[in-house]
Formats: structure tokens, C-alpha cells, sequence
């Protein structure tokens, strides 16, 4: 009779990974160890959730040592990274909905990202930097920082972006006061600020150039 590893491999074999259940994903990434009511428990959290996990988190776990820990906070980041920059290096910004979808990524982060994209003369993504993690703040959004990092990579113009971990991209008075320090910013320094992306839930997104404030 075949164990949980068994069946979760030939089904990922056969249908391939797009097709192959959570659970049985991490039945390959456990092992020949893997038990069907660990590999439950982790799935019932979905992905977001079992993304957050820390290692001390997953150690907690019937069946799951440091090693096989480390394999899964590693998949997890593999995926992200992946995800992050799925786009190719061709991938053109024609529209704040373009700027959305190379950002999308964000929506599902329970932390707000601060992240800035840098665009050649022909408004192609050149670059993508996390600038910082946390509540934003106008005082800690430096503009030297973001437009050093331009300069850096000779480009013309730049898309700052966050996401709200609320779901909600109606902008903050913070998120305002920054957009419009960045863009004066971008003026002296002939660095346009293109737009400021809030990424919501659900393909939510607010574009504080539509609304105005660069």
C-alpha cells in the first residue's frame, strides 16, 4: 500500500504542480515521513497563513524537524521570489494598471512593503527595490535613498508603490505626503515620479496620479 509521499508524488508527476493539491505539495516537500493529518493541518491554513509561519511555528508539528522546516520556509521563498519577478525584463508600463499587475504580488503580504520600480525613456521596469517594510511614514521614506538608487540605474523615471495588509487602497494622509514629496523630489532631480500604486485586496489597486497628488 502506498504512503502519503507515494500518492503526492505521482500525482505531482502526473498532473504537474499547478494541479497538484497543497497538501500533497508539502507530502513531497516532508518526505517518505509525511503524514496525511500534519499535511492537513498545514493546508486547512492556507497559503497565506502557512506562509507567515516562522520556523518555531512549523517545529510545532507532529513529523517536522529543523531540516524540513528550512525546506519549506525555503519553497515558500522560492515561490515569492518567482512570483515577484515573474515579468519579463521587457514588461512596459503603459498605464496604472500595468504598474498594478507587476505588483500584485503585494496584495497578499500581512506586513506593508514600501517598494519603488525604475523605468528606462521607454517605461520599461528596468529595476524593483523594497525600500522598507512597515506603517509608512513620511519621515521614513527618504527620497535621496530612491533617487540614488535611479541614478544608479540611469533611470528616467520611477513608480513608488505599497500595499494596505486591510485590503482597503483608499489613500492615508501619510501616503499623500509622501507621493508629494517624491515627486518634488523627482523634479529637482529630473527623475520623474510616474504614479504611487496602493495595492489592495482582490486586484484593488488606487493610483495617486489619477487622483492628483504627482
Amino acid at each position: 500500500m502506498k504512503n502519503h509521499f507515494a500518492i503526492a508524488k505521482e500525482e505531482l508527476g502526473f498532473y504537474g504542480f499547478e494541479n497538484t493539491s497543497l497538501q500533497n505539495l508539502l507530502a513531497v516537500l516532508i518526505g517518505p515521513k509525511a503524514k496525511p493529518v500534519v499535511t492537513g493541518q498545514l493546508s486547512s491554513l492556507g497559503v497565506k497563513r502557512l506562509s507567515s509561519l516562522s520556523k518555531e511555528e512549523l517545529l510545532q508539528y507532529e513529523g517536522i524537524g529543523e531540516t524540513t522546516a528550512d525546506r519549506i520556509i525555503a519553497c515558500i521563498g522560492l515561490a515569492g521570489l518567482l512570483n515577484k519577478y515573474k515579468f519579463e525584463d521587457s514588461y512596459i508600463v503603459r498605464s496604472p494598471e500595468d504598474a498594478a499587475k507587476y505588483m500584485s504580488d503585494m496584495s497578499t503580504l500581512d506586513q506593508e512593503h514600501f517598494e519603488v520600480l525604475f523605468l528606462n525613456s521607454k517605461n520599461v521596469v528596468i529595476g524593483r527595490k523594497t525600500i522598507f517594510k512597515g506603517s509608512l511614514n513620511a519621515s521614513i521614506v527618504h527620497p535621496r535613498e530612491i533617487f540614488r538608487e535611479a541614478v544608479k540605474l540611469s533611470a528616467a523615471s520611477i513608480i513608488a508603490g505599497h500595499n494596505h495588509p486591510s485590503g482597503d487602497p483608499y489613500p492615508s494622509r501619510e501616503d499623500i505626503e509622501v507621493t508629494k514629496r517624491l515627486s518634488e523630489a523627482g523634479k529637482l532631480v529630473g527623475i520623474d515620479l510616474l504614479d504611487h500604486i496602493i495595492i489592495g485586496h482582490h486586484g484593488n489597486f488606487t493610483s495617486l496620479k489619477e487622483k492628483g497628488y504627482c
